[in-house]
């Protein structure tokens, strides 16, 4: 089996994993064979994580399926796919196009794995849609001890196995329930004020919406609406019509952006903001990502609107979306609609850490779930009560990973040790 232990950072370059031992498995026998001689495993996927989730600390194995045979078997008729774990969304939704089929959703960027993005609750936008999660059915997984389980929707357990931050074993393939093929136009607007804003009416306006702004002045920069063009075309009376292309971080140039101006385009080519060709090597980023209950959302954004002048020095972009509720959980958008507060900072942590924490407690008083793969300061304690099913999930930890073979610091700080 191949390895390497060269030092391995994430895609941003601000976590470099403390693996003793990175494995890249050919095999389904070496795969086994990986785990269970280990001691702590960890899954890295495409490595778009700015969080300690993957790091398996000083001494365990860091995992890597990407050398495994892919597996994309999709039934057309049940409108389902079967894809092993390596797989990332942009192969995938090229192939299901290909059939006539499409995932309801799909997030900004589409080179993320599917078993990484649903393992930590990444979401696309849309009043309607719900995180990436929710297109899954079931979820297959190799235990530490080497026996293969699968969990389906029928299962008691499927609320924890699916957004599971790799804590109950290797997911070695997911599968997900389909659409039929749709297009999608996306339209963007300059300059929508903050006061006055009728959130509701904005982020319903369209299939998909997504707010942007710098902080640098009141209000948002751009408002991006993706229509599905079998839905009906809605007046849009809030802000200017774009008169360009443009990129959701202020000054960069829109080339690498998926095409706008209101040219229909199938779903995978306009639901995303970046194009699927375009394959970032590396992030001169940091971000970070607050869940909350949308009820919450106008008084949030005041909230960081009182403090501009702590965000603007440190932040490249701020997306505003909206998810709908899940019932996985461990999922951001657990049990309630949720807006979205998605921060693309500059890659300064020493700058970023200390706004992050001001951020964060701006956001204390409206229950606020950090994103798992994203920069946060907030304490475990903290995290850990703002689960009502935490309790079903450490069960469930219990059952399936006794030893704890999956956990490292992250998932014990945020979620508790085994006991």
């Amino acid at each position: 089996m191949p390895e390497n232990t060269t030092p391995i950072t994430n895609w941003a370059g601000n976590i470099t994993y403390r693996a003793a031992r990175v494995a890249r498995p050919r095999t389904p026998d070496a795969l086994r064979d990986a785990v269970t001689s280990a001691t702590r495993v960890r899954v890295l996927g495409s490595g778009h994580s700015f969080s300690t989730a993957a790091d398996p600390g000083p001494g365990g194995t860091l995992l890597r399926l990407d050398a495994l045979p892919p597996a994309l078997d999709i039934d057309t008729a049940a409108r389902t796919v079967r894809v092993s774990g390596g797989v990332r969304y942009a192969e995938l939704a090229r192939a299901l196009h290909a059939r006539g089929l499409a995932l309801p959703n799909l997030a900004s960027l589409p080179h993320i794995s599917v078993a990484g993005s649903v393992a930590t609750g990444t979401h696309g936008s849309g009043a309607g849609n719900g995180p990436l999660s929710d297109a899954v059915r079931e979820v297959e997984l190799l235990t530490a001890d080497g026996t293969a389980v699968r969990i389906g929707r029928d299962d008691p357990r499927f609320g924890g196995a699916v957004t599971a931050l790799g804590a109950l074993g290797v997911v070695t393939a997911l599968t997900l329930d389909l659409a039929p093929a749709f297009e999608v136009e996306q339209r963007l607007f300059t300059e929508l004020p903050l006061a006055g804003l009728d959130f509701e009416a904005v982020m319903t306006a369209a299939y998909s919406v997504s707010l942007f702004t710098d902080w640098r002045a009141p209000g948002f920069r751009q408002l991006w609406v993706k229509r599905r063009t079998d839905e009906p075309l809605r007046e849009i009376g809030w802000g200017t019509p774009a008169t360009g292309p443009l990129h959701p971080v202020p000054g960069m140039p829109a080339v690498h952006c998926t095409e706008q101006g209101g040219v229909p385009g199938p779903w995978h080519e306009r639901l995303p903001h970046f194009r699927a060709e375009f394959t970032p090597s590396s992030g001169d980023e940091l971000q970070s990502e607050y869940l909350l209950p949308r009820a919450h959302a106008l008084d949030a954004l005041h909230a960081l609107d009182r403090m501009r002048a702590a965000l603007a020095p440190v932040t490249q972009t701020c997306e505003v979306r909206t998810v709908a509720a899940d019932g996985q959980w461990l999922s951001p958008s657990h049990g309630r609609d949720t807006v979205a507060l998605h921060f693309t900072w500059v890659a300064d942590t020493a700058a970023v850490l200390p706004v992050v924490r001001r951020v964060e407690a701006a956001l204390d008083g409206f229950a606020a779930r950090p994103h798992w793969g994203k920069v946060f300061t907030m304490p475990g304690e903290v995290v850990r009560g703002r689960y009502p099913r935490l309790a079903d999930f450490r069960a469930l930890r219990r059952a399936l990973d006794p030893g704890g073979v999956f956990a490292n610091d992250f998932v014990n700080d945020c979620l508790g040790p085994l006991p």
